[in-house]
């Protein structure tokens, strides 16, 4: 049988470096090191476990890769089915990692994406993902002031690239067209809907139930409750937060404090925020947990979560293991 031909030689090396004979956590996370240019401490905070964790996985799966006599070939095309759902997640995870600041990696992953729909027109997910980044890479320029996170709700409109995210809708319109209904393509509808002005939080609340029975992550109902919160107040949103078992996630923290905050519950707020700086990595997000937890007396704005508040999308797709993008 013909070999594929791939549009992209990056891409070609991404789908052969995901072999299934390995478990897909780890074709992601091996491919991540490989060749998606993040370090074992990033790759590991995506799958929200330690550092030492993910490079003892990433040792076993060398080991495995030897022991088995594993080929790396470059798959033929009705192998490439099979390799989508990793692919998809490196993509994904490389967009992830640039669009907390690494820019080159950002772009990376959107051409990575435009070539995984030249290669594969007919998979709605694959439409979904690129829709989704190009969404969220259009608001870029505004997400940063002299090096400060601006969140979302503070972003100046003016600095959005209009264009990108309109080729984003036009993408997300193509994946429903081919009746997609998956993750990504859930995600980036919410992404187009963070766009809107004003938002439709008892919309984007369902689309993040909807997402969370796709991919029962509790990252995603993290973001669930932030949309509660702004449809139906600060308590129905804190009693999803409470429920969810993300002890070392920093924005179950920092959400968290913030529906206390606006609960006037100032002790008990200040003591979240404190948690969520000790688990911070970012310093623009150090710098706006700083300013929260300074603020952390006053009982009155909107739900924000730290990160890119009302829109800390859980980008842990793949059960919780992924990591988070929103901001």
């Amino acid at each position: 049988m013909d070999a594929t031909t791939f549009p992209d030689e990056r891409l070609e090396l991404v789908f052969t470096c995901c072999h299934p004979a390995l478990a897909t956590e780890a074709q992601v996370a091996l491919t991540l090191r490989t060749l998606g240019g993040l370090t074992t401490g990033e790759i590991a905070r995506a799958f929200l476990v330690a550092e030492p964790t993910m490079a003892q996985r990433l040792v076993r799966a060398k080991h495995k890769i030897k022991a088995a006599g594993i080929p790396f070939r470059v798959p033929a095309d009705h192998l490439l089915p099979d390799r989508l759902a990793a692919v998809l997640a490196v993509v994904y995870l490389i967009f992830n990692e640039g669009y907390g600041g690494r820019g080159e990696l950002a772009a990376e992953a959107l051409r990575l994406g435009r070539a995984l729909a030249e290669l594969m027109p007919d998979k709605p997910e694959v439409h979904g993902l690129l829709a989704m980044m190009l969404l969220h890479e259009g608001r870029r320029e505004a997400r940063f002031r002299d090096g400060d996170l601006v969140l979302l709700a503070d972003q100046d409109r003016s600095l959005w690239d209009a264009a990108q995210i309109a080729d984003g809708r036009a993408v997300l319109d193509r994946a429903l067209a081919l009746r997609g209904r998956g993750p990504y393509v859930v995600q980036a509808a919410i992404a187009s809907l963070h766009a809107d002005e004003p938002r439709d939080w008892p919309e984007i609340a369902a689309l993040y139930s909807e997402l969370a029975r796709l991919t029962d992550s509790a990252v995603v109902e993290l973001s669930r409750a932030v949309a509660v919160a702004e449809a139906d107040g600060a308590e129905a949103g804190l009693a999803i937060v409470d429920r969810l078992a993300l002890e070392d996630y920093r924005y179950l923290h920092s959400t968290r404090g913030e529906l206390l905050r606006r609960l006037g519950r100032t002790d008990e707020a200040r003591g979240a925020y404190g948690r969520a700086l000790a688990l911070v990595h970012d310093d623009a997000e150090r710098r706006l947990l700083e300013r929260r937890l300074g603020e952390a007396g006053t009982a009155t704005g909107p739900a924000r979560q730290s990160g890119d508040c009302g829109e800390q999308d859980a980008v842990a797709l793949r059960a919780q293991k992924l990591s988070r993008i929103w901001s």
